[in-house]
């Protein structure tokens, strides 16, 4: 893999059904500082924490410990709270009302539950700025509270849904996310690097976050994600790209580990891997804040749909990735894709804010095109 200047440092891999095929690193964890970036490189990789979260869910399921078309007030009453955000009256206060429909644990992961995100929503944005709410990045409880943007399963939106997805995972199994996660996913699948919180032995491994100025260069930041009062189910993780490999591998071998261990039934899989939806699609996500998010959309113009818990292309993409794969992403610029029917998937990590970084994105998509051709060849 040859370095492009304008991306400080990235880790890409792939793998079949069988094993890694390629995991390979270019250019610097932090950009001049001579630190190569490796492929055990540690990164924040934030909303490629949402599957890990929809997977021990179905778990849940599986074990008949969670219904996800009962209210999810059920196993977490303070979403009985929730209420929905009708505007904001003269005085610029928030008009608020009971919500008409109940929120599910469904809903929650497939984005239609109602609520936002600060950087990809004026309304959440207002509340923010204007009446002091905290950033979900803060991984605080006080975080979480925010209004409802819609009455549950009117339409999709993308936000928090997922983070209070993990939050009934807590209430369902009274242990904390990440030792939830810790003794499902991550012992099983030998992801030895991928946790809530640093350790001394993942620390040291650490990339640093960039930021893409205005001009285009990239300047190296002291972001860190905080010590967490909340396992955000939604984008809290710390991990490195050969851990996400094992991850996208039980879900191209039908939820079973390296080792034959069913991490999730294969009924479980192909029915989550289906189109949630409905008839409703996913937006394009404006970026509201631009110093964490540009105007996103996968594909443009190509109609998406959501699984539990991925988005689903219904087309053929033009990477030669097949109609009814499974991807996503998180905010540092990190993308994936599962390709079930093909068997492959990849995984591109970097740590550049804000999201939909144009050098970032052509990156991965000529990597994910390269490796269809590969398979052509």
């Amino acid at each position: 893999m040859t370095s492009d200047p304008r991306v400080p440092g990235v880790v890409a891999g792939v793998t079949d059904r069988q094993g890694t095929v390629y995991l390979g690193s270019a250019g610097e964890r932090a950009l001049g500082s001579g630190t190569e970036m490796t492929t055990d490189t540690v990164m924040a990789v934030f909303s490629t924490t949402k599957a890990i979260t929809g997977t021990v869910a179905l778990q849940l399921v599986e074990e008949g410990a969670l219904d996800l078309d009962a209210p999810a007030r059920q196993y977490l009453p303070e979403l009985a709270d929730v209420r929905v955000l009708d505007g904001f009256d003269e005085a610029g206060d928030p008009v608020l009302r009971a919500p008409r429909t109940e929120i599910t644990t469904r809903h929650l992961l497939t984005h239609t539950a109602g609520f936002g995100y600060d950087f990809f929503n004026e309304n959440y944005n207002r509340l923010a700025g204007e009446h002091g709410q905290p950033s979900i990045v803060t991984a605080t409880r006080a975080a979480l509270r925010t209004p409802l943007l819609f009455d549950p399963g009117e339409r999709w939106e993308y936000g928090s849904n997922i983070d209070w997805a993990g939050q009934v995972v807590e209430a369902v199994t009274g242990d904390r996310l990440g030792d939830v996660m810790q003794r499902r996913v991550f012992e099983p699948l030998a992801m030895v690097d991928t946790a809530f919180t640093l350790s001394d032995r993942t620390r040291p491994r650490v990339a640093t976050m960039h930021q893409r100025e205005a001009d285009g260069s990239l300047r190296p930041t002291s972001f860190a994600l905080p010590d967490p009062e909340v396992h955000m189910g939604g984008h809290g993780l710390y991990s490195t790209v050969g851990d996400y490999l094992h991850f996208i591998r039980m879900w191209l071998n039908d939820g079973a580990s390296d080792g034959g261990e069913q991490i999730l039934r294969p009924e479980t899989v192909a029915m989550a891997a289906e189109n949630h939806l409905g008839d409703l699609k996913i937006t394009a996500l404006p970026g509201v804040i631009p110093a964490l998010s540009n105007d996103a959309e996968f594909f443009p113009g190509m109609p998406k749909s959501w699984a539990l818990t991925f988005m689903i292309n219904d087309e053929d993409a033009p990477t030669g990735r097949p109609a009814g794969s499974l991807a996503w992403a998180g905010l540092a610029n990190l993308y994936y894709w599962i390709d079930r029917s093909t068997g492959i998937g990849g995984f591109w990590g970097t740590q550049i804010f804000p999201f939909a970084d144009a050098t970032s994105v052509g990156g991965y998509l000529d990597f994910e095109t390269a490796v269809y051709h590969a398979l052509d060849a």
